[in-house]
């Protein structure tokens, strides 16, 4: 019964810490500090709390910025994502493969815990020439051992554990759901260069995670997702009062707790219809596509 009491106390914590990982955030994006060494100092230390090294997420993340919504430069930083025709040119095992990848009990369930827990450890993708990210990467490792140990020593193995391993799998699982739903909606944003713009991408591919003011707070504004996109630079605490002041900003998609579950169905982007489709629905639209042909032909 007393664990089970204790295991309440992991909701709670997952806000809090999902909040440093906020702050952490806006570190990545110099919105907090004016000294740089302050915000590598305090990210630091944070990413040893959140399981992320520091400057390897901010240059991850940078570029996810850069080009959120680049249908040419897609897969790093971001959730995977194939357009119909992709998907279709697969063979078998690649479809089953990204398939089990979008699931919904991969994509938040087991592959959040994976990849903050042991991918971060050693994210074999990050090129040798990124020295500052692999310094980054080794000195939090190096720091979470030094946590971990003191935990173990004051409280066992047993006891950090179940405590530990809860408390990071719901976090991470709310994580990567939070970066899903402000991204991944029906009529989001992906284009080609040369008409691939930042601003669209922005406003259009970023939605407007519309919470309760208490959920508003623990995820310090993030779900104001196009507001951040549209300018990196603005701290948390802002962005409610930027998009106040600015009507325009008040016409973006907007998602909830609620609809954000049939999102989840969603898994390819359609360059036809230019929206967000599911398997299923990319199996029919291929269908009519290949009768079209044979229809035009009889006719």
């Amino acid at each position: 019964m007393g664990y089970w009491l204790t295991l309440l106390l992991v909701i709670p914590t997952s806000g809090f810490l999902m909040r440093l990982f906020m702050i952490q955030h806006d570190l990545g994006h110099g919105s907090f500090f004016r000294s740089r060494r302050a915000a590598e100092l305090v990210g630091h230390w944070l990413g040893t709390l959140t399981l992320l090294p520091y400057h390897y997420w901010r240059k991850t993340h940078a570029h996810h910025h850069a080009h959120s919504g680049d249908l040419d430069l897609r897969g790093f930083g971001d959730v995977e994502t194939k357009t119909v025709a992709e998907y279709l040119a697969m063979d078998a095992g690649g479809r089953r493969s990204y398939r089990i990848y979008r699931n919904p009990f991969v994509l938040f369930g087991i592959g959040p815990l994976w990849h903050f827990a042991l991918k971060q450890r050693y994210p074999a993708a990050v090129p040798r020439s990124w020295t500052q990210a692999w310094r980054s990467i080794w000195l939090t490792n190096l720091s979470i051992a030094f946590l971990v140990t003191i935990m173990v020593l004051l409280i066992g193995w047993k006891a950090f554990v179940m405590i530990q391993l809860p408390l990071v799998a719901l976090t991470s699982s709310v994580g990567v759901w939070l970066f899903f739903v402000q991204h991944q909606f029906e009529d989001t944003y992906w284009a080609r260069k040369p008409e691939w713009d930042y601003y669209d991408a922005a406003l259009q591919g970023s939605s407007h995670l519309v919470l309760p003011k208490p959920l508003q707070w623990i995820t310090a504004n993030i779900g104001l997702h196009h507001v951040h996109h549209l300018s990196a630079r603005i701290p948390n605490y802002r962005l409610q009062e930027c998009m106040d002041a600015n009507p325009e900003l008040q016409q973006a998609p907007q998602v909830t707790i609620r609809t954000s579950w049939a999102l989840t169905r969603l898994a390819l982007w359609d360059e036809e219809t230019e929206r967000l489709v599911s398997f299923a629905e990319a199996e029919e639209l291929a269908r009519q596509r290949s009768a079209q042909p044979a229809a035009a032909a009889a006719a």
